[in-house]
């Protein structure tokens, strides 16, 4: 077994105009001070983090991991969540997302899916060049808009958007081989990767590639009905990253999963800071220790209700108590009777 890594602090909620977050020396120093060892890193980000630059120079890498060392925190992964959403966008989604991207090519849906694979690629070669060996994602989504099967799902509708999903994303996956690095795809609603099945269904159609991994998020689980603790040991052998996120799911005579269209506060389902929501995270860390997870546990902060700074200062303190430091020995080793082969086959009447 392995000691999870931790706390780690996603950055990507605290990124802002105003210091402590507008620059990646700043807000590496805000993280470490409120009792962060690690932090994961939104590639979209200017103020934090040049993308091109960390693909095309190690020593741009070199000196941001320095930066982060001397801060007193270490990069623990890199993140593509929004330019992976854009690998694949249905339609119906194009000006809403539109906003992820470059500004010369939106409103280009060709040219704005080749900009993002470019980007995803990129990211892979600047967490080669950081020395990492896994980089958060996510999906993107074909299908998502007929998940509701109302009107009822044309026939080869799903396995034509995943046929097509794999598709897009298997040169992405062969360039992760090349860089030695795991694309960890955020199993996420809003995402044709939004449950076990699902990821099945594109894991497959990838031939079962080796890359194509996942980060672990309980709190989407949640809100799911899903069985975030059977989930961990039906898909250990591909887990690679875990987002520590809590939430509560309160279904009312009123509304239920999916939420009435209401906003985050007033819905049955909303996300929360750790230990203000329904995950048993201590069930989640035993399980994560006891199947030899040894990566970062990182805490994603979304609330509906609290401060962003008091969720992040409490949340490292929330996963430093969870973190389990692995036993070396047995509890019982002090009762052993030191027997061998001889001694075993004659208590055995053999």
């Amino acid at each position: 077994m392995k000691t999870i890594k931790g706390p780690g602090l996603f950055l990507a909620q605290f990124a802002g105009d105003e210091a402590p977050f507008n620059s990646f020396d700043a807000i590496t120093k805000w993280a470490a001070d409120i009792g962060y060892k690690g932090v994961q890193v939104p590639t979209w980000d200017a103020r934090l983090f040049d993308l091109k630059k960390a693909a095309e120079s190690k020593g741009y890498c070199d000196d941001l991991a320095g930066q982060a060392r001397d801060n007193g925190v270490v990069i623990t992964e890199l993140s593509t969540h929004l330019q992976g959403q854009l690998v694949a966008v249905h339609p119906a989604y194009d000006e809403g997302f539109d906003g992820f991207a470059a500004p010369e090519v939106r409103g280009n849906p060709k040219a704005r899916q080749e900009w993002a694979v470019d980007q995803v690629k990129l990211a892979l070669t600047a967490s080669k060049h950081l020395g990492l060996n896994a980089m958060a994602s996510f999906s993107g989504a074909l299908a998502w808009p007929y998940l509701y099967p109302w009107p009822q799902r044309p026939a080869g509708l799903v396995k034509t958007a995943f046929d097509e999903l794999a598709k897009r994303w298997k040169p992405i996956l062969d360039h992760a081989e090349d860089c030695g690095v795991d694309i960890c795809y955020e199993i996420h609603p809003g995402e044709d990767l939004h449950d076990g099945i699902t990821y099945e269904m594109f894991l497959e159609r990838t031939g079962n590639h080796a890359r194509a991994c996942m980060l672990y998020d309980p709190s989407h689980y949640i809100l799911q009905c899903l069985d975030y603790l059977e989930n961990i040991d039906i898909y250990k052998d591909r887990i690679r990253m875990f987002h520590v996120k809590d939430a509560e799911f309160n279904p009312t005579g009123r509304q239920g999963v999916y939420g009435g269209f209401q906003s985050w506060v007033n819905r049955a389902g909303r996300f929360r800071s750790l230990g203000d929501g329904q995950v048993d995270f201590g069930a989640v860390f035993s399980k994560m220790t006891a199947n030899d997870f040894g990566g970062w546990a990182v805490v994603e902060w979304e609330c509906a209700l609290k401060h962003p700074e008091d969720g992040a200062r409490e949340g490292a303190d929330f996963v430093k108590h969870h973190i389990i430091r692995v036993t070396e020995k047995a509890f019982d080793d002090f009762a052993t009777g030191g027997t061998d082969d001889a001694a075993n086959r004659r208590m055995l009447g053999i």
